[in-house]
């Protein structure tokens, strides 16, 4: 039985667009690859899960600054857990509860530590002495949790000490860090000075991004983080520079030459918390400290030049008040 002339070009017609859909998901799909390849990311993934990480951060920031402190805890008390366990792959048995449940604590101490109070208009020089308390209750409360594992984790006193020095390690870096960020935005207006320092910090990331992707040639640090190069830097460089000195009158309300000074100390804090934590990852032997964020690798990959900066920026703070 002839088929009807009109339902066999339909069927062409159907099969040629078929050919056509599945040519074109080919060269996306190569094209995908080439990019992730070059990046050392994933990165569609990548661009969903740092819009909404974006969101949550700028909702705790615009609507009550008070909300920041659960993306802090989040984030510290996931980075905290992921860097320990990392550190556990490098043969040091850092407790990963322990260490978690020391960061998420010291957030909202440090946060009430550092309010001024009632009316004041300035951070208080003094009042330090709560907030640094509250790390050091937070390296003696993950290390008394490693020594509740000796009976079930015994160490010669040698590897033990290890154990503790690393446990501190991990304090210090990730809780400690993350705290100036909690006491920043705990200042009067504060989180104004949040928003800008991150917003500096993705802007040099976005735009290291994209011109290490299109003329990055020199190697920065080969032997740490291969694919970083100058001409990457160089990009996030001005992109710094550009977002600080256009954020520093009109959101922190300081003169524009500020701003420069802003940007800069920002970038060098951020690229050496980077550099800081690639470094890291090289010595334990692993690529990602996590793989917990597609597209990122962990929490401690998304938030490393966030962590160093959040602490420039309130040195900056109490400086320019």
């Amino acid at each position: 039985m002839a088929q009807h002339p009109g339902r066999a070009r339909r069927v062409r017609t159907t099969a040629e667009l078929q050919e056509q859909l599945r040519v074109r998901r080919l060269q996306l799909d190569e094209a995908n690859a080439r990019i992730n390849a070059r990046s050392g990311r994933n990165l569609l993934p990548a661009i969903i899960v740092g819009l909404l990480l974006g969101a949550a951060l700028l909702t705790s920031l615009l609507v009550e600054k008070r909300f920041f402190l659960v993306v802090a805890v989040v984030l510290v008390g996931f980075a905290a857990f992921e860097l320990a366990g990392a550190l556990r792959a490098g043969g040091m048995r850092v407790p990963r509860v322990g260490s978690a449940v020391a960061g998420v604590l010291a957030q909202p101490f440090a946060y009430a530590a550092m309010v001024p109070v009632a009316g004041a208009t300035r951070p208080d020089p003094v009042a330090p002495q709560g907030w640094l308390l509250t790390l050091l209750g937070a390296v003696l409360l993950a290390g008394a949790w490693r020594l509740a594992q000796i009976p079930r984790h015994p160490a010669p006193p040698r590897a033990l000490g290890r154990d503790l020095v690393a446990t501190a390690f991990v304090q210090l870096y990730v809780t400690g860090l993350g705290t100036c960020a909690s006491v920043l935005t705990a200042q009067p207006g504060g989180q104004w000075w949040t928003l800008s320092f991150v917003v500096v910090v993705v802007a040099t990331d976005l735009f290291a991004y994209v011109s290490g992707l299109t003329f990055g040639k020199h190697p920065m640090a080969p032997r740490i983080s291969p694919k970083k190069t100058w001409e990457g830097f160089a990009g996030s460089a001005i992109a710094a520079i550009a977002a600080a000195t256009i954020l520093a009158p009109l959101v922190l309300d300081e003169p524009i030459w500020f701003g420069p000074v802003f940007g800069a100390v920002v970038l060098l804090a951020g690229t050496l918390g980077d550099l800081g934590e690639s470094m890291i990852k090289r010595d334990v032997g692993i690529k990602d400290i996590s793989g917990w964020l597609p597209g990122h690798g962990g929490f401690l990959d998304r938030i490393d030049s966030i962590l160093p900066a959040a602490a420039s920026a309130l040195l900056l703070l109490f400086l320019a008040r």
